[in-house]
């Protein structure tokens, strides 16, 4: 992972960690196709946001929040992609994003992708690490092909860090965070499973990861359920800013 990225943004490392609202807007993901690694990756001309994540952390789950269709994580569980880098095609948004994909098809930016609807951009699934049951060899192809396509893809404008909140800061982890940190590629930090715990003890993960990041102006952090899509505004959100053309272009 060498590649430096800019931004002009200084995103705080927490944001208000609200209740999700009812009429939150979902996504319609459609699933564009599988890579092994980076030069079998779709054209570079959409912007792309990254999730990555431990194997266990319910990173399918935040995707299939994201889309309310248990289908969408279904795709990335199918054998054989697992191991692969997922790409999904954002056909149907709602609010800020729908918002940021009008500029971006005015921009020239979106492409014709699996279909005739052109896509408000892509989510990327990142193969899950420190999956036990994998071989040392195989993990190695996973972080090797991960660590390629986090370094070179041009359009990929940022990611999304999906943690347990029971287990957080992990070693893997913290590797992505301090790439992340050195390229200055804005993250977004979701501290899952949110709903196993206490207000008081989620909240005092939180100071502590944030504590932990305070020298990462780009990085913000939120407690996060799949279950309970509590704080999903907050991820829209993320996604709506960066993904609108103004914000990669700077």
């Amino acid at each position: 992972m060498s590649k430096t990225r800019a931004d002009h943004t200084s995103s705080p490392h927490a944001s208000r960690q609200g209740s999700p609202k009812g009429d939150a807007p979902r996504l319609t993901l459609s699933f564009l196709t599988s890579a092994p690694g980076l030069a079998a990756c779709p054209a570079d001309n959409t912007p792309e946001v990254a999730f990555a994540g431990r194997s266990n952390a319910g990173k399918s789950s935040v995707l299939n929040r994201l889309s309310g269709s248990r289908q969408t994580a279904k795709v990335s569980k199918t054998p054989g992609r697992t191991q692969l880098l997922n790409f999904f095609s954002i056909k149907e948004a709602g609010g800020a994003i729908k918002e940021a994909g009008g500029a971006i098809k005015e921009a020239g930016g979106a492409v014709e992708e699996s279909g005739d609807t052109p896509g408000y951009g892509r989510l990327v699934d990142l193969p899950g690490y420190g999956y036990a049951k994998a071989g040392r060899a195989e993990q190695a192809r996973w972080q090797a092909a991960v660590n390629e396509y986090l370094s070179h893809r041009d359009n990929l404008v940022a990611l999304v860090l999906v943690m347990d909140i029971r287990h957080p800061l992990q070693a893997h982890d913290l590797e992505i965070i301090d790439w992340a940190t050195d390229s200055e590629l804005p993250m977004l930090i979701l501290l899952n499973k949110a709903d196993k715990l206490k207000y008081g003890a989620r909240q005092r993960t939180l100071k502590t990861v944030c504590s932990r990041l305070r020298n990462s102006p780009l990085i913000r952090t939120i407690t996060f359920s799949a279950t309970t899509g509590l704080n999903l505004p907050e991820l829209l959100d993320f996604l709506a800013t960066r993904l609108a053309p103004d914000t990669q272009d700077q």
